[in-house]
């Protein structure tokens, strides 16, 4: 679980980007984040993933105060997220194997299970047959796929998409779409930012809507 109570965040020159943010995202949701440039969705996404220190508040992550983390459990801590860039920010010299091959050897993972977890994984996201590729080779879709693989390779609990489908066209955007709801599917947080509202309607889930900093609309509320 996911839990913001009274969360504030205010930047240096003095700009209150989020304020008094309360809300609570159970294992497993697919929750959409809705709200235009600047609204504060990306600032969110960054509290969680701890790219970003809060001002005031509170989060809880899986039982786990992200408050007042220390900077040598950061990354510990990040094991457990999955990220999915728009710009897609994978490394250009490498091939798509090796950019998923790389997310399991820079935690450490046992050499000789790593050909076999990249490939299944790739396989996952329909784009095994590209993994010699480079990524100029590909098209804007398999390059969200092969960032999509690379978040989910060592399994987290959570997925954090930052418009994932800012840069595909329709097509592509349903069809990403599709491939997150099955990884949902599986018990994975799944929580993305999007001002796609087509998008939105054509896949129904929760949606928390931010407002010049502030939750004004949840299609679940809690008590």
């Amino acid at each position: 679980m996911i839990k913001f109570t009274k969360v504030e965040k205010q930047y240096s020159d003095g700009n209150m980007c989020l304020k008094d943010i309360n809300l609570r995202i159970d294992n497993g949701e697919f929750v959409f984040l809705l709200g235009h440039s600047g609204a504060g969705k990306s600032t969110l996404l960054k509290l969680i993933s701890r790219e970003e220190k809060l001002t005031d508040g509170k989060i809880i992550v899986n039982k786990e105060n992200i408050t007042n983390i220390k900077d040598r459990k950061i990354h510990n801590y990040r094991r457990k997220l999955g990220i999915v860039f728009q710009d897609y920010k994978l490394l250009q010299e490498k091939t798509v194997y090796e950019n998923v091959e790389l997310a399991l050897r820079v935690v450490g993972e046992d050499p000789k299970n790593i050909k076999q977890k990249v490939m299944d994984v790739l396989e996952k996201v329909g784009i095994a047959d590209k993994y010699n590729k480079y990524p100029d080779e590909l098209s804007g879709g398999e390059c969200q796929r092969v960032g999509i693989a690379r978040a989910i390779v060592n399994k987290p609990s959570i997925i954090i998409a930052d418009e994932c489908t800012g840069n595909l066209d329709m097509d592509n955007s349903i069809s990403i779409m599709k491939l997150l709801s099955d990884i949902n599917k599986e018990g994975i947080t799944v929580i993305m930012a999007t001002h796609n509202l087509e998008l939105v309607k054509e896949f129904p889930r929760r949606i928390v809507k931010i407002e010049d900093g502030k939750i004004i609309y949840d299609t679940k509320r809690y008590a």
